[in-house]
């Protein structure tokens, strides 16, 4: 599938039983949610699918399982965070045989690696997998940063098509539009800059709270896109105290916790990572309680008349 590098793209959790094994049942409830309110893709094994803790056998049956589900309507992302560039291929190789569209790429893990072996591990991965692949720019977490001309080696490779923009400098977009025009599509990365990014250019939204609160977030994109900036600016407003919990480090447990309070999930983590507890827990519920109580009525969003 070629993937149209727009819209918002849930970077979804990974939903686990009691008993810590795949939750495929509420996995399915909190996909469809997201399919119902008109996302335009599916990111799975980020940050907030707890990749790092996910067996490889895992990782695979959530991506055959979401092809299924989602049926071709939208495109479906698997990430790519591996520690060898040896290791980033066979899980491309993977992602691709299970049925995936395209890959959402970090830069190797644990090593911090220098600018030109930053590039060769994601050319490496290009030219040995068929599959659009958008690059995670997230210097903040994870300590490396592709700067734009190291984009502008990358862009050689036909197939890296998108970024991943969590530099959370929002001046970034307007200098990757000026570097590159269309040539690089621009996905925001941050959910506490994701409307400022859309309106300064960026195509899409690859999001977080969007796992609890689908059809906000789908809400705000197509507003700001039909030119109703007013509009989607009152839903952000809203909105805010719920997105900073996705710039937390406890954010997986947060937005988890936020699922449950929505009906699309549980609050079910892997160890190392533990469900939140006293008076963290009740801060996050405050915020989440106040945000429900307070939720917004949206206009039919999904039938907007776009301008030309």
């Amino acid at each position: 599938m070629k993937i149209d590098w727009k819209g918002v793209m849930p970077a979804v959790t990974t939903k686990f039983t009691d008993n810590d094994e795949l939750d495929l049942d509420m996995f399915q409830t909190n996909i469809e949610a997201q399919l119902n309110a008109g996302v335009h893709g599916i990111v799975l094994g980020g940050t907030l699918g707890e990749a790092s803790t996910l067996l490889d056998h895992e990782k695979r049956q959530l991506t055959k399982r979401t092809v299924e589900i989602v049926a071709g309507k939208v495109p479906v992302l698997m990430n790519i965070a591996e520690q060898s560039t040896k290791g980033a291929i066979e899980a491309a190789n993977k992602a691709e045989a299970d049925g995936a569209s395209g890959l959402m790429m970090l830069p190797p893990m644990r090593y911090k690696a220098g600018d030109r072996e930053t590039v060769e591990y994601f050319k490496a991965v290009a030219n040995n997998s068929s599959l659009p692949i958008m690059i995670y720019n997230n210097p903040v977490d994870y300590k490396i940063e592709v700067t734009l001309d190291m984009f502008e080696e990358l862009l050689k490779c036909d197939t890296i098509e998108a970024v991943k923009e969590s530099t959370r400098d929002i001046s970034n977009v307007t200098r990757i539009k000026n570097r590159f025009g269309d040539r690089l599509k621009i996905m925001t990365g941050v959910d506490t800059v994701a409307l400022e990014s859309l309106i300064m250019g960026a195509d899409g939204w690859i999001a977080g709270l969007v796992c609890a609160f689908p059809e906000e977030t789908v809400a705000i994109y197509e507003l700001q896109k039909a030119g109703r900036i007013k509009e989607a600016i009152q839903i952000y407003r809203w909105f805010l105290p719920l997105l900073e919990l996705d710039i937390n480090p406890k954010l997986v447990q947060n937005i988890k916790l936020a699922e449950v309070y929505t009906g699309i999930g549980t609050e079910n983590v892997r160890a190392p990572r533990l469900p939140l507890h006293g008076e963290e827990r009740n801060e996050v519920i405050k915020i989440i309680e106040k945000g429900i109580k307070e939720r917004p009525t949206l206009p039919d969003y999904k039938n907007l008349q776009i301008p030309a």
